[in-house]
C-alpha cells in the first residue's frame, strides 16, 4: 500500500496523467481492504489482476512489496526525481533553506471541492512533507464548475475537520476557503461564517479579461476586507498546458502597484502561488510586491496529495526576487500565524 502510494505521489508531483494516478491510489485503497494472506495467495496463483482495478503493472509493484522488495517502477521514480543540475547554485540552497523554514501550506483542495483525495490523506501527506499544519480551502459555492461549497457543507467539512484534529494532533488542519472575489469585490460566502475560519485565500475565478480600472477596484475591495489573509493567484495566468484545465491564460489587467500597496496597508499576505503552470505573480510583479513592503504566502494550491511538494517551485522564486523569510507568514508557528488571522479580523 505505501509502494502503490508512493508512486501515486510521484506521478501527482510530476504532473503526469491524472488516469495514471488513479489506478495506483485505487490499487492502494484495494491492498488496505484486502488481508495480506489473500494478496500473497494470488501472487503465488498469479490471479492478482482478477481484482477489481488491478492491472498488470500495479499487480507486479503489490508482488514486488510483498517480497520486502523495493518495487522496480517505484525506483526507477525515485531515481528520475533525483536527477537535476550539479552543482548547486547559491539560489538552490536558498531555496531549500526556505522550504525548510516553512512550517505549512496554505492554499490546499480536497474532493469535498474539485480535489482528488479526501481530508486526512491530504493532511497524512502535508505531515510526511514535515508540515506542523496545512489549511483546507476548498472553492466557495459560486464556482460551481470546481464544486464549490455552500455554506450548509462548508459548516459539515468543519465538524469533520474538527474530527481529524482530534486524531492527528499535534498536527493541525486549519480551517479555511478559498472564495471567490465577486465583480464588485465582495466575497462569495456568508460573512459570519468565514468569520469563523482559520485562513482566508480571497482569488478572482471570473471575468478574468475584466478592465483594467474595474479589476483594480474590484481586488482593492477584497483586500481591504478584513476576512481575508492572503490575495491568491492574483494575475490568474496560465504558462503553460498540461494543467487541470489545460491551455494557457494570460495575465488579468490591473494596478498592480495599488493592489499590492493595499495589500501592504492591510496586512494582507501576496501568494506566491507554486503550481508549474501559474508561477503567480509573474516575477516582476513579486519583486514589485517586495519593493511594497508585502508579506507573502508560499503555497501549493495542491488539488492531490503529490501537488503538496510543489512549495519548492514557490520558494525558488522567492528567493530570486528577494523575498526574505521573515515576511512569509507560513513560517510562523500555527499559534503565531492564527493569532496572526484572527488580529486580522479585529
Amino acid at each position: 500500500m505505501e509502494a502503490l502510494r508512493r508512486i501515486a505521489f510521484l506521478l501527482e508531483r510530476a504532473q503526469e496523467p491524472t488516469y495514471r494516478v488513479r489506478a495506483f491510489r485505487k490499487a492502494a485503497d484495494l491492498v488496505e481492504r484486502t488481508p495480506r494472506e489473500e494478496l500473497a495467495e494470488r501472487v503465488r496463483d498469479g490471479t492478482l489482476t482478477a481484482l477489481p482495478g488491478i492491472g498488470k503493472v500495479t499487480a507486479l509493484v503489490i508482488a514486488e512489496a510483498l517480497r520486502g522488495e523495493t518495487p522496480d517502477y517505484l525506483r526507477r521514480l525515485e531515481t528520475a526525481e533525483g536527477r537535476g543540475p550539479s552543482p548547486r547554485t547559491d539560489v538552490d540552497e536558498a531555496a531549500a533553506a526556505l522550504r525548510r523554514a516553512l512550517r505549512g501550506d496554505l492554499h490546499t483542495h480536497s474532493n469535498w471541492s474539485d480535489g482528488g483525495s479526501p481530508i486526512w490523506e491530504m493532511a497524512e501527506t502535508a505531515r510526511a512533507l514535515g508540515h506542523d499544519y496545512i489549511a483546507l480551502t476548498d472553492h466557495s459555492p459560486r464556482l460551481t464548475v470546481a464544486n464549490g461549497l455552500s455554506a450548509e457543507r462548508l459548516c459539515r467539512q468543519l465538524d469533520a475537520v474538527a474530527e481529524l484534529n482530534a486524531e492527528l494532533a499535534p498536527f493541525r488542519i486549519l480551517t479555511g476557503i478559498e472564495v471567490d472575489i465577486l465583480d464588485d469585490g465582495s466575497l462569495d460566502q456568508d460573512p459570519d461564517l468565514l468569520d469563523r475560519l482559520d485562513v482566508v485565500v480571497a482569488s478572482v475565478h471570473s471575468k478574468l479579461r475584466m478592465d483594467r480600472v474595474a479589476m483594480t477596484h474590484r481586488m482593492v475591495a477584497a483586500v481591504q476586507n478584513p476576512r481575508v489573509d492572503v490575495l491568491g493567484h492574483c494575475t490568474g495566468r496560465i504558462v503553460k498546458g498540461g494543467g487541470r484545465r489545460g491551455g494557457v491564460r494570460p495575465e488579468s489587467q490591473f494596478d498592480a502597484a495599488l493592489v499590492f500597496d493595499a495589500c501592504a496597508a492591510y496586512g494582507v499576505a501576496v501568494e506566491i502561488n507554486s503550481r508549474p503552470e501559474r508561477l503567480d505573480p509573474p516575477e516582476r510583479l513579486l519583486r514589485l510586491a517586495v519593493e511594497a513592503g508585502c508579506r507573502f504566502a508560499i503555497d501549493s494550491d495542491a488539488h492531490a496529495p503529490g501537488q503538496l511538494d510543489w512549495q519548492p517551485n514557490g520558494c525558488e522564486r522567492a528567493v530570486r526576487c528577494g523575498v526574505a523569510p521573515e515576511r512569509v507568514v507560513n513560517t510562523m508557528s500555527v499559534d503565531d500565524l492564527l493569532a496572526w488571522t484572527a488580529g486580522r479580523r479585529g
